[in-house]
């Protein structure tokens, strides 16, 4: 369902941008190229927020599908599915903005600009945002990222069905800590090979509408202010001729944290001037002071103007058109939870079974359902999402999935990290309740793991390690004591995982009879894995990164050469390879 373009409608939009532009003030110019964009109602401009979020289902609007986390939808390997899923995101973005703008709604989130996907490179298992990205291939990146961007666009060749964004442009993974000062230094054969395909991909054949800057520096240049970028590479190279957008409050670390600009003024000239059309944040609230010392003159920003309001033209937003007929039913509809449960099946990935898999719910009187995982929405929907009306967790799902045929008892074990569950108790307070579930239990289904408090943003999470990046492979002691607790049992053991990145699984694999990757399964996740583990669906995913044995073997998590990296150029034997 790949969207022609049609020309003539572009240059015809472009035009009315132009005229509308031509009739706004320097000031009405520059207050459309906040993401907060104000109305301008002498000119019938309704306010417009750019900002909306949609890697794994319309994110922070209310009510939406919940797809599995990006890494996982990865997994599958699969285009078509991809496709779906991005097209969903577009038809329930269109119905929520449809829904929003008839009660006067204008707030973040609930837009049509979404800011996804997130086809950085995920190069160092230690990245928290890694579970956002399709993984560490730049080939798979740009191939689900393009059908992605298909999907969510629509196939109307006159209008856009949603705007979707290919970001963080470019040469972006961490570390989150660092990201405001940091400076990649990049050779020009990684950048070329590893760190631009899935961007030119996207803006080559998907003709995605948007590309955001990222944060951080590549090769001494800021990106979201990047020459080499954004101009040379960008609209010189490859022709691109949507909107790009700044990281948000990206602009400002010019001059507060890379330190190549003194002044907010200079900053919002410097991004400008190379071709970032917005700034999420208000960094641009000083284009004028800039305008009047003549650091930027009133075409470049009449350019950028222009281009935004070409892309809300192509949106159709103001005219009537076809997709304003979406109601808001698709919200969550039959056809879109069974898309995510078929994505979370299509995605769990199969490390080892030494025969228990499937489990013969026949033969089984008794199954004993183990960690802080198990019954955990959180570990369902990793981050950026949206809010399910029903989640089924790993323990909800096998329970619904037996019924009453099969008794299941259940633990927590213990917290996802801290050292207790009940402030008041003695440490391990929940293992000895672990222990009696998998004495009086024919089989143990271990759920362990992270969550988005444990690996994600950078100040988006309440997680321990203030950055949001993993500090190791391990999973914090309290899992690890429980795992332990749960191999004396004696009992078959299944363990599975759910996280969005590289885990050391060594002490899994040794001790257990089968070991399962479930990602972030999304809302319909307990459905999917029980279907799984029970044998009416079998696991076909593969792992979209290399699960290595240590963090000893790999560069600095600061170097950003790919040389000792991913499956393309690592020296030693993974623990579990790339594809698996």
């Amino acid at each position: 369902m790949k969207r022609t373009k049609n020309p003539a409608k572009e240059a015809e939009y472009r035009k009315r941008a132009s005229d509308l532009v031509a009739q706004m003030t320097l000031h009405e110019k520059v207050s459309q190229m906040l993401s907060w964009a104000p109305a301008i109602e002498r000119l019938g401009i309704p306010a417009y927020n750019w900002w909306s979020e949609g890697i794994h289902g319309v994110g922070r609007a209310g009510t939406a599908t919940v797809f599995p986390q990006a890494i996982g939808m990865a997994a599958a390997f699969d285009e078509d599915m991809m496709e779906q899923v991005g097209n969903a995101v577009g038809v329930e973005a269109r119905g929520k903005y449809n829904m929003c703008r008839a009660h006067g709604d204008r707030d973040i989130f609930k837009g049509l600009t979404v800011w996804a996907p997130n086809i950085n490179i995920f190069r160092d298992p230690r990245w928290g945002r890694g579970h956002e990205t399709y993984g560490e291939d730049p080939f798979l990146t740009s191939r689900l990222g393009v059908r992605f961007v298909e999907g969510m666009q629509g196939d109307d060749p006159d209008y856009l069905q949603a705007a979707a964004c290919a970001k963080h442009f470019a040469v972006h993974s961490g570390p989150e800590s660092d990201r405001h000062h940091f400076n990649a230094i990049v050779s020009k054969q990684d950048l070329w090979e590893t760190y631009l395909p899935a961007f030119r991909a996207l803006v080559k054949e998907a003709g995605v509408e948007a590309v955001m800057g990222a944060y951080n520096r590549t090769n001494g240049e800021p990106c979201c202010g990047s020459k080499t970028l954004l101009k040379d590479i960008l609209r010189d190279k490859w022709h691109f001729d949507g909107h790009v957008t700044s990281d948000c409050w990206a602009i400002k670390d010019f001059h507060e944290h890379h330190m190549v600009t003194s002044t907010p003024a200079e900053s919002a000239a410097l991004a400008l001037n190379n071709g970032c059309d917005l700034n999420c944040g208000n960094t641009y609230l000083h284009i004028l002071k800039a305008y009047e010392k003549g650091l930027i003159s009133e075409d470049t920003i009449t350019e950028s103007a222009i281009r935004l309001f070409t892309t809300r033209y192509l949106l159709g937003l103001f005219e009537e058109t076809e997709y304003d007929k979406i109601p808001y039913s698709e919200v969550e509809s039959p056809a879109h939870l069974a898309l995510s449960q078929k994505a979370a099946e299509e995605s769990f990935v199969l490390l080892k079974n030494n025969g228990i898999l499937p489990l013969n719910k026949e033969k089984i009187k008794t199954v004993g359902i183990v960690g802080p995982n198990a019954d955990s929405r959180k570990a369902l929907v990793g981050n950026y999402h949206g809010t399910a009306s029903r989640y089924c967790t790993i323990q909800e799902g096998i329970q619904d999935y037996l019924g009453d045929d099969v008794r299941v008892l259940a633990s927590v074990g213990c917290d996802l990290f801290r050292d207790r569950t009940e402030h008041l108790a003695f440490t391990q307070d929940r293992l000895a309740e672990a222990k009696i579930v998998a004495e009086n239990s024919d089989i143990v289904i271990l759920c362990v793991g992270l969550d988005e408090t444990l690996e994600g943003e950078e100040g988006d999470t309440g997680n321990s390690y203030a950055s949001g990046d993993k500090e190791t492979l391990q999973l914090p002691q309290v899992q690890l004591d429980l795992m332990e607790a749960m191999a004396e049992s004696g009992k078959p053991v299944v363990l599975c995982l759910m996280a969005g990145s590289d885990i050391d699984l060594s002490y899994a694999e040794e001790h257990f009879d089968a070991v399962m990757v479930l990602w972030y399964p999304g809302a319909e996740g307990g459905k999917a894995a029980a279907r799984v583990l029970f044998g009416d669906v079998s696991p076909s995913g593969k792992l979209p990164v290399t699960f290595y044995n240590t963090l000893e073997e790999l560069p600095d998590f600061t170097d950003y050469a790919m040389k000792g990296r991913t499956y393309r150029y690592m020296e030693n034997k993974a623990q579990f390879p790339f594809g698996y």
